[in-house]
C-alpha cells in the first residue's frame, strides 16, 4: 500500500485536531498536529496584530517545515501515511491577512524556498462554517490566549479560506478536496454527524493508498 499524507485545514476553532484524530484511530494514520500554544508570540498577537504578526508567522513557518521535514524522513518514506491538523498552505493564508507590505514580500520569498521540498499532502480535508459557528466553539473550549479574538479578523479569516480554497481547487485538480460545512455538523459532540464525516473520508482514503499520486510542487 502506498503512503499518503492528509491534511486537515480550516478556520480557528473549526475541529481540525478534533477530526485529525479521529482519523488517525479510525485508519491507523500516524498523527501530526501542529505546534500551537508553545508559540510564545500568540498571545501578544492577539492583542496587537501589527506589532507581533511578523515573528508569529516565522515561528510557525519553521516548526511547520520541521516537522514535515521530519514525517518525510520518519513515516512516509518508510510506506506509514500521517493524517496533520494543518496544512503548511495555511501560512500563505494568515500572513497575507496578518503581515505588513514591507514584510510580506520576505516572507512569501522565505516560503517558497522552504516548501519547496517538502511532501504535499495527498488529500485535503477542508472545515469551513459561519462566523457565528466558528466564535461559539472558540468560545466553548475557552482558551486563554483566544479571549481577545477579534471578531472581524476572524471574519476576514473565515473569506479568505474560502478564496483559497478555490483557487486552490483550480490549480491543483490532482489534489482531492473534501469539503464539510460544519454549521450543522458537530462531529465532536455528536456520533451521528462523525459517522457521516467519517464515512466521506473513508472511502477516498482506501482509493489514495492503493494507487498511485501525482504530487504538487507548489
Amino acid at each position: 500500500m502506498k503512503s499518503i499524507l492528509v491534511t486537515v485545514e480550516g478556520p480557528i476553532g473549526i475541529g481540525k485536531t478534533s477530526l485529525s484524530r479521529e482519523i488517525s484511530r479510525a485508519f491507523g494514520l500516524e498523527l501530526l498536529e501542529e505546534i500551537v500554544y508553545e508559540n510564545p508570540f500568540l498571545g501578544k498577537f492577539y492583542q496587537n496584530i501589527a506589532e507581533w504578526s511578523f515573528q508569529l508567522e516565522m515561528f510557525f513557518l519553521c516548526n511547520r517545515y520541521k516537522q514535515l521535514q521530519d514525517i518525510r524522513n520518519h513515516y512516509l518514506a518508510k510506506g506509514t501515511s500521517v493524517v496533520a491538523d494543518y496544512n503548511i498552505f495555511k501560512n500563505t493564508i494568515f500572513a497575507k491577512r496578518t503581515l505588513s507590505d514591507e514584510n510580506l514580500p520576505k516572507y512569501l520569498k522565505i516560503y517558497d524556498i522552504l516548501t519547496s521540498d517538502i511532501p504535499q499532502a495527498n488529500l485535503v480535508i477542508y472545515l469551513t462554517a459561519s462566523i457565528d459557528t466558528v466564535m461559539k466553539r472558540i468560545a466553548m473550549r475557552d482558551r486563554d490566549v483566544e479571549r481577545n479574538m477579534d471578531v472581524t479578523y476572524m471574519e476576514n479569516l473565515i473569506a479568505d479560506y474560502n478564496e483559497f480554497m478555490q483557487e486552490f481547487e483550480r490549480h491543483h485538480p490532482e489534489i482531492p478536496v473534501l469539503k464539510f460545512q460544519c454549521d450543522d455538523l458537530d462531529f465532536v459532540h455528536k456520533p451521528e454527524d462523525l459517522r457521516y464525516v467519517m464515512g466521506q473520508i473513508e472511502p477516498i482514503i482506501k482509493t489514495l493508498t492503493q494507487q498511485e499520486m501525482p504530487q504538487s510542487s507548489s
